[in-house]
């Protein structure tokens, strides 16, 4: 069954979950709204979105530096408590993410975080080379809003694939700790160093 955008949408609405989440639950739920609702429930996901308004001032900079010496992220995670931010699970969760930036070297945190500019540069980029391959007028928006989704999913940790479970992105991996730890807990900001860079 084809999911369509709009499924997405109300779903998002409804739970303000993640697109990518949103579109797991509703192929899981072979299109059924309700249904959907209760696997994101299911999963955490849901528990998740309920806690997103709540402070974070705890948490903890974690570093990771990469075999060689040559590569290095600092990155900070913010949590509701100090009593959290002490657990096994959260500086394991902070260390994965660390890693995760080393290897993946995403640009931002979140997709507001993109120079708009930026994102400009990117869509005249990829117009021209719709229109050099010769592909009809009529399509090329909808050719240039697709390789635009998939650049933010390169350059945007939230959005990027998990480097040690890529069926999840970092965002889900961030509901499911959330989830399992019972608090709000966000990536606020990190610096990735390349030796030479």
């Amino acid at each position: 069954m084809e999911i369509t955008a709009k499924q997405v949408k109300e779903l998002r609405d409804q739970t303000g979950a993640g697109m990518m989440d949103c579109k797991k639950a509703l192929t899981e739920a072979k299109g059924d709204i309700e249904v959907a609702v209760k696997v994101l429930r299911e999963s955490g996901i849901a528990k998740a979105v309920s806690k997103a308004g709540r402070s974070t001032s705890e948490g903890a900079i974690t570093s990771y530096i990469h075999a060689g010496d040559k590569l290095g992220v600092l990155v900070e995670i913010n949590c509701e408590t100090d009593f959290v931010a002490r657990t096994d699970q959260f500086k394991r969760f902070a260390r994965d993410v660390a890693m995760h930036i080393a290897a993946s070297s995403p640009v931002c945190v979140t997709r507001e975080d993109v120079d708009a500019q930026m994102i400009e540069k990117e869509r005249d980029i990829f117009r021209n080379q719709a229109l050099k391959d010769g592909k009809p007028e009529k399509i090329i928006d909808k050719i240039v809003d697709g390789k635009v989704e998939k650049y933010y999913s390169e350059i945007v940790l939230m959005e990027q694939p998990f480097v040690k479970d890529t069926d999840k992105s970092i965002e889900d991996y961030v509901k499911e700790t959330i989830g399992s730890l019972g608090e709000n807990i966000q990536v606020k900001r990190f610096t990735r160093f390349r030796l030479g860079e």
